[in-house]
């Protein structure tokens, strides 16, 4: 049964970071890209970043290239999130994902509001 747990969200100042990491279990870790999504309030949900399984270049929306860095540990079985200089509008409900054997799975995500 594949499991994804999101942590590490929280309350930050505008120009703060954050570091969010996702847990995953159930399925051969290394063989799957996972990424980050995040979703406003009264938007639609968006692709913050992904990562291959193996090899292969990370992906990030342009909205935080430069601030925002997905990392992975097979070992651990874990997708990071590092999150500098953080702006109001990175407020929102990040999700961990995972598409494996034609299906969409979901993270409960965490929240993640910037403001002063």
């Amino acid at each position: 049964q594949v499991q994804l747990v999101e942590s590490g969200g929280g309350l930050v100042q505008p120009g703060g970071s954050l570091r969010l990491s996702c847990a995953a279990s159930g399925f051969t870790f290394s063989n799957y890209g996972m990424s980050w999504y995040r979703q406003a309030p009264g938007k639609k949900r968006e692709l913050v970043a992904r990562i291959p399984g193996t090899g292969g270049a990370t992906t990030y929306a342009d909205s935080v290239k430069g601030r925002f860095t997905i990392s992975r540990d097979n070992a651990k079985r874990t997708v990071g999130l590092q999150m500098n200089s953080l702006k109001p509008e990175d407020t929102g409900v990040y999700y961990c994902y995972l598409r494996w054997g034609y299906r969409d799975y979901w993270g409960q995500g965490t929240q993640v509001t910037v403001s002063s």
